[in-house]
């Protein structure tokens, strides 16, 4: 722990304490900030980047203005976006989506790629109405040292019927820190969970900051107060 410099006189000892008290609650509210624009900065930039090239030289603003107006790409990625979701839930859009299916069907690289990513798409934009039950404790890697994870359901099926429990089966999703978006999936028989009050946003955040913030920064031995 950092000590104040016994040579300095009280108060200017108290002076540099406040300034940097100041300082470093300056920096806990300009950095997110900060860090947040900039990535919304970079990413329209990225955009921009990827689609401009596609639009014809005669209608691009550098030619009129002299520049090329930031977040275009953007602009024009979301209104392309949303015409063909329209078109594909047309009649003729879906007869279109299915030919191109089957000619990548005949190709067994581009099959497997598209084929992965059709499904991550699928289940990462599509299933929408789907999403986590509650978060809970179960026993991981071993008995004795406990994980946060986040049940979906209830396992059904030929996993239900094979596993050797009587009970009830929870289907869990253990995240990894800092990247709750890969993990584990886990079939955990309902009475090896414990069921925790927080939200599955908090608990979230509790393995994104590997357990820096908590949903109660008052007492974290309570759970969050219900509105």
């Amino acid at each position: 722990m950092n000590q104040p410099d016994p040579l300095l006189p009280p108060r200017r000892r108290t002076l540099f304490g406040s300034l940097r008290a100041s300082f470093l609650t300056g920096l806990v509210v300009i950095l997110p900030i900060t860090l947040t624009l900039w990535l919304i900065w970079a990413a329209i930039g990225w955009i921009d980047g990827w689609v401009l090239p596609f639009v014809p030289g005669p209608y691009r603003p550098h030619n009129y203005i002299g520049y090329d107006v930031r977040g275009l790409g953007v602009i024009i990625f979301l209104v392309f976006t949303v015409l063909v979701g329209w078109m594909a839930k047309g009649l003729i859009g879906r007869s279109l989506i299915g030919w191109g299916e089957r000619l990548v069907d005949r190709m067994p690289i581009v099959r497997s790629i598209y084929s992965g990513t059709k499904q991550i798409a699928e289940t990462v934009f599509a299933q929408t109405e789907t999403t986590f039950d509650r978060a809970c404790l179960v026993e991981y890697p071993r008995p004795g040292l406990w994980a946060i994870g986040f049940i979906s359901t209830q396992a059904k099926g030929e996993v239900a019927s094979k596993v050797p429990e009587d009970g009830t089966i929870l289907t869990v999703f253990l995240p990894t820190t800092p990247n709750p978006t890969s993990g584990f999936l886990l079939f955990v028989p309902e009475r090896d969970a414990i069921m925790l009050d927080m939200k599955i946003e908090d608990a979230a955040k509790l393995v994104i900051s590997a357990g820096l913030v908590y949903p109660n920064p008052k007492d974290p031995r309570l759970p969050p107060a219900r509105l």
